[in-house]
């Protein structure tokens, strides 16, 4: 798997493991619904700043988000 893909695949499974909508972890991470969907489509890369408010809203280090395991670690 591709960096693009295992970001995609921990971006959906972190935001649902909180119970989120993509309008909630976008309002939280302060950037446009649409760009959370095409996140983890796999449309657009994601600079270092969006990685930072994602992980930051998700409460987990920017790491987790390219963690190939399945269980990407929360700071909670």
């Amino acid at each position: 798997m591709n960096a693009r893909d295992i970001l995609a695949q921990n971006l959906r499974a972190l935001r649902r493991t909180k119970g989120w909508s993509q309008e909630e972890l976008a309002d939280r991470a302060q950037i446009d619904r649409t760009y959370v969907s095409a996140l983890e489509r796999c449309i657009y890369a994601a600079s270092v700043d969006v990685l930072d408010r994602l992980a930051n809203a998700l409460g987990v280090n920017v790491a987790a988000l390219f963690d190939e395991g399945t269980s990407a670690t929360s700071k909670e």
